[in-house]
């Protein structure tokens, strides 16, 4: 089955992307990144970033909503 969306394709190669917030992404491999964005992970499967994303992503906040409720 084709995908018509790169995001959709569960047999496409993925990155894992972190922006300054620390909030992360997973993004095609094939695909320029978006500005403000950094690869932290791949190209690899699907599967293997959401098991990436559940060892290292622990808090969704933004960092600076974080930050703001420890002061």
């Amino acid at each position: 089955m084709d995908y018509s969306n790169p995001f959709d394709n569960p047999q496409g190669q993925f990155l894992i992307l972190v922006n300054d917030l620390t909030q992360y992404s997973l993004w095609p491999a094939h695909c320029a990144l978006p500005v403000g964005w950094q690869a932290v992970s791949g190209p690899q499967s699907q599967s293997a970033c959401y098991q990436w994303l559940e060892t290292h992503w622990q808090n969704i906040q933004p960092t600076h909503f974080v930050s703001d409720r420890l002061q």
